[in-house]
This record gives C-alpha cells, structure tokens and sequence, in this order.
C-alpha cells in the first residue's frame, strides 16, 4: 500500500485536533484534511496543525482529497450521519464512543460497515492502559480462578464545578450528552473486554453535581454477565475532592485489583504486584496537557491497531481492537441502563 491508502480526514476541531491528530500521524498516517462546522475555526486549527485543507462538508472532502480513511470526533448525535457518509464512500471508519444515538442506530451502522467491507473501529482507547490490560490477563490466564464478584467505582470531580467551561452538548440529552455515554461506555466496553457479555442489569442515572434539568453526571449499576460474573459499575463525574476510585475483582482461588496505576493479586500464598511486560507498555507520552497526557499513549495504540486492521498485517498488540460490533454491544447495555432508570431500577435482560 502506499501513502495515500493512508490518508485521512479526521472530523471535529475539539477532541479531533487534540487527540486525534497527532495519534494517527505517531501511528503512520497522514492527515489530508479537517472537517467541521466553522469555516473560520477550521482554518486556524488547520493551520496550526499543518493540515493542508479543510472542509464544512464530509462528502466534499473526501471527492477534494481521495482519503480512504475518516476519524469521526463530533458530538455523539452526529455520529452516525457522518459514519454513514464515509462507508457509503468505501472509507474506513474511527468513531468516537458512544458511536450511535441508540443500539437501534448503531445495528443499522454495523450492518452498514460489514456490507461495504470496510474496518470499523470504535474509539475504546483505554482497553491499551496497561493496569487494565494486565489487570484482563490476570483474569483471562486464571490466577485468580474462576472470576465471580466485580467492583468498578470511581469518583470523578471532572464536572463538579458547575462554572467550569464545559461544551454545553455534554449535558444535553437531545446531543448524546451525560457521563453515561462519555464516561460509562469506556468502562461497559472494559468489562465486556474482561469478562464477557453483559445478561441481566438494573441501574439509575443522577446529577451529582449543583446542576438541574440536564443529562446525568452519575450513574449506578448491578449487573449479572453471561459467565456468572456478578458485580456493580458506579461512576460519579460531580464529586467534588481528589478522584477515588476501586476496580477490583475476586474469585475462586484469589483478588486481583488496580490500585495507584499498579495491578497486584492476592491469592493462598500472599500479595504480590504484577509487572507490566513489554507488549502491554505504552509509548512515551508527548509534552501535553493533562487530559493529553493521559489519552495519547493508548490512542496511539489503537491508531497502530487500526492501521495493522487496513494494512492487514500482524497487529504489535494482543489487545483485540474494539469494532463497531463492540460499540453495538455498549450501546444495548447503555440503551438496557437507561430503560432500567426510567422504571425504577427495574431488571432489564440485555
């Protein structure tokens, strides 16, 4: 393949231009246009990124530039319009999570992507962090048995501050906004990627935060998985102090947990703290922002992954790369929390 199977539009000027970018560019692409909804916001960032053109329209932009690639960085009730532009044009896909509305949209976008033969991917970075890729294996090689009881919690004083400068579509519901879909599928995607299909599920979703009438910044879930794996998943983006959090899961014969970004196993013979091995490293993070510092490393990842995926060549990675068959399967367990919340708590079969 040469260059130019490599060159991609990347859609969106936020998180697109922040994370997206130089992410594909660490992993072997190039960048031959930006998309977006202001002209005078996509020169400046283009400009000052070194892409060489922009556009207000993804149809346009990829006759101009004959990319076969597009990275999808809107808000997520944009998602799927622009997914389906791109597939209907033969490109490729990278879509940022949630990657549909509902698990209705986004079954119409998997059939979409396998009709056209195009790689689907979804943006589920944080399966390459390495306590949670290692914190997986500890599980998946059996050293703590047969996985029975899973806790995931975390408190998060990301929007606690009701004056903090936020895009306002994050707490809209009409948008795709609330923590559910911005932080929690991160995490259903995670544990799916641990242990397996969700089965049964109740949950709430809150506001935490001094806020009224919009989305959620909170959520609470109980939930039984295919396997028997039993457990709760609660995450609070309004609370106010240091983040907290306890990712632990026990089983049969032992524990394992993360804790300060270390994963350690608790079995009959003691505690021991698991070494990260090589394949589950990340590259060195670039001079960033926080935010950057913390996404750069596993976005590159998944960038590589992608480009092993189109490339069709052996991926570097044993992380298995998140498609749009694992969006679908977030969006059912994020569709079955939300029915579940509207009649209070009541059992849902996803």
């Amino acid at each position: 393949m040469g260059t130019a199977d490599f060159g991609v539009l990347v859609v969106g000027t936020g998180f697109g231009c922040r994370i997206h970018v130089p992410a594909l560019r660490a992993a072997g692409f190039h960048i031959v246009g930006l998309v977006g909804r202001n002209a005078e916001r996509l020169e400046r960032k283009a400009a000052s990124l070194g892409i060489p053109a922009f556009f207000t329209d993804l149809d346009e932009a990829i006759s101009a530039t004959g990319a076969r690639i597009v990275t999808i960085a809107t808000t997520p009730s944009t998602h799927a319009a622009l997914a389906r532009t791109a597939i209907a044009r033969g490109c490729h896909v990278l879509c940022e999570k949630p990657f549909a509305f509902d698990a209705a949209q986004g079954k119409a976008l998997l059939g979409a992507a396998e009709g056209a033969g195009i790689v689907h991917m979804v943006s589920h970075e944080f399966r390459w962090l390495p306590e949670r890729a290692l914190f997986g294996r500890a599980i998946s090689e059996g050293l703590i048995g047969e996985p029975r009881f899973l806790v995931l919690d975390q408190f998060i004083p990301f929007c606690a501050d009701p004056e903090a400068r936020l895009p306002k579509w994050w707490f809209d519901v009409e948008f795709g906004g609330g923590w559910l879909g911005a932080g929690g599928s991160h995490l259903i995607d995670q544990i799916r990627a641990w242990l397996g299909d969700f089965h049964l599920l109740s949950a709430n979703l809150m506001t935490v935060s001094d806020r009224e009438s919009v989305a959620e910044d909170s959520y609470s879930m109980r939930f039984l998985m295919k396997n028997g794996v039993e457990g709760s998943m609660q995450q609070s983006a309004g609370a106010w102090g240091a983040p907290a959090s306890l990712c632990r899961c026990a089983g049969s014969k032992g524990t394992v947990w993360i804790e300060g970004g270390k994963v350690f196993v608790a079995d009959r013979s003691g505690t021991r703290e698991l070494p990260v091995p090589a394949d589950l490293q990340l590259p060195p993070p670039p001079p960033a922002d926080r935010l950057s510092h913390f996404e750069m490393g596993p976005f590159t990842r998944l960038c590589e992954a992608l480009m092993a995926r189109i490339a069709g060549t052996e991926a570097g990675s044993s992380i298995a790369p998140p498609t749009f068959a694992d969006g679908l399967a977030t969006m059912q367990v994020m569709d079955a929390m939300r029915a579940s919340a509207a009649a209070g708590g009541a059992l849902q079969v996803i």
